[in-house]
C-alpha cells in the first residue's frame, strides 16, 4: 500500500477538529461540524484555504475568525503542532492515510450527497479509489445466528459475482459477515467503521485484501477512538451515501443504528433504495421498514441478477424505485411478490 501524503488543508482541519488522540493532549474544546462548517464559508468568503490559518503570516486571517470563535480556543486548537506529529507518526506506523473535504480526491459522492452533513476528515487505510466505486451497501444487526450470517455471506459474495463493490460497517455480525463473504468470493469491499479503526488497520483478517487492494477501511473519526452510539448512528448515512443501493439483512424495531439509519434514508435523505429481507421469520423491524417504504429484496439468483438491479437502482437516485420498476428487472418474481403481498393486505 502507497501512503497519502498529509496536505495542509487536512493539517489545518485536522487540528481545529480532531482530538488527536494518539498525542494525549490536554482537552481543548474542538471545532463541531457547524462550526468547522461556518469557518469553511467563512474563508471561503476571503478566498483563503484552511492552510492560510497555519502559515507564517496567519495573524490578521486569525484575528478576523477569531471574532466569530475566540482568540484563545483558535491559538490553542493551532498551537497543537507537536500533538498531530505524534499522531500522524503512530498513524503511519500503521499505514493509516487522512483525508479531509478540501482535498481534491475527497469521495465525490459523500460531498455530492451530504454537502455540509460530510465528515470534515476520513482516515482510512487501503485503496482510497474504492469509495467511489459505489456498489451494494448491507447492513444489520450485530447479534445474529449462524444461519443469518451464512445468508448475509452468500450476499457478499453474490456482490463479487455482480462485479461490485461490498459496502457495510464493519461491525461484528452482519456487516462482517457480508464483507468475509465478499473478501472470500475474491472481491472488493469498503468497511465504514464507527471505533477502533487502528485494529481494524492491523488486523489479521484484513492483512491480505489490504495489501491487494481489495479492501478500505475508513472512519470519519480518530482511529483510536472507541465506541460511541452517536459516531455509530452518524456513520450509517456514510455507508449508504457511498453506494448504490442499500440492503438491511435485520433490523430491531424502532432502536439501534440499523433501523434509524434506514428510516433516515427512506424517509428523509433518499440516497438510495433501501431494500428489505423479507420473509416468515424476519421480524418485526424489518416488516416494519417495508411498511416505511422499504423494497423487498427480490434475492436475485446470480450477479447478472444483481447487477441489472444495481443497475436500475444508480438510475433512480432521489426517487425510490417502485415494485414495478422491480418486474421490469426480475420479471415474474417480482409480480408474483406484489400479488403476495396484496393477499396478506
Amino acid at each position: 500500500m502507497t501512503m497519502k501524503p498529509l496536505t495542509a488543508n487536512t493539517q489545518a482541519i485536522l487540528l481545529l477538529t480532531a482530538p488527536l488522540l494518539a498525542g494525549h493532549g490536554e482537552p481543548v474544546e474542538l471545532f463541531s461540524l457547524g462550526e468547522y462548517n461556518r469557518m469553511a464559508r467563512l474563508l471561503r468568503e476571503k478566498q483563503k484555504q484552511p492552510f492560510d490559518l497555519i502559515e507564517f503570516n496567519a495573524g490578521n486571517l486569525i484575528d478576523l475568525c477569531a471574532q466569530q470563535f475566540g482568540r484563545e480556543r483558535l491559538d490553542a486548537l493551532l498551537g497543537r503542532g507537536f500533538l498531530l506529529s505524534q499522531a500522524v507518526e503512530r498513524w503511519t506506523a500503521r499505514n493509516i492515510w487522512v483525508i479531509s473535504r478540501a482535498d481534491s480526491d475527497y469521495p465525490k459522492r459523500l460531498k455530492d450527497r451530504l454537502k455540509e452533513d460530510a465528515p470534515p476528515l476520513l482516515y482510512g487505510c487501503g485503496d482510497l479509489a474504492l469509495l467511489e466505486s459505489g456498489g451494494l451497501a448491507v447492513v444489520g444487526s450485530r447479534r445474529v445466528d449462524p444461519e443469518l450470517i451464512a445468508y448475509t455471506e452468500n450476499v457478499g459474495k453474490l456482490a463479487t459475482e455482480a462485479h461490485r463493490t461490498l459496502v457495510s460497517g464493519g461491525a461484528r455480525g452482519i456487516d462482517r459477515a457480508a464483507i468475509n463473504g465478499a473478501l472470500q468470493a475474491g472481491g472488493k469491499a469498503v468497511a465504514i467503521m464507527a471505533d477502533s479503526l487502528e485494529r481494524a488497520a492491523v488486523a489479521a483478517e484484513n492483512r491480505e485484501p489490504l495489501m491487494d487492494s481489495r479492501l478500505v477501511v475508513v472512519s470519519p473519526y480518530d482511529p483510536a477512538a472507541g465506541f460511541n452510539v452517536g459516531n455509530a448512528m452518524q456513520r450509517n448515512k456514510v455507508i449508504y451515501a457511498l453506494a448504490d443501493a442499500g440492503l438491511v439483512v435485520t433490523s430491531d424495531f424502532e432502536k439501534g443504528g440499523t433501523w434509524a439509519g434506514a428510516i433516515e434514508q427512506l424517509e428523509k435523505l433518499r440516497f438510495v433504495p433501501v431494500f428489505i429481507r423479507d420473509g416468515s421469520q424476519v421480524g418485526r423491524g424489518n416488516s416494519a421498514l417495508l411498511h416505511h417504504g422499504g423494497l423487498q429484496w427480490p434475492n436475485p439468483q446470480g450477479g447478472d441478477e444483481l447487477n441489472r438491479l444495481l443497475v436500475s437502482a444508480a438510475e433512480t437516485v432521489g426517487a425510490i424505485p417502485t415494485q414495478e420498476t422491480l418486474s421490469l428487472v426480475f420479471g415474474e418474481r417480482a409480480s408474483a411478490y406484489q400479488t403476495e403481498k396484496i393477499k396478506k393486505a
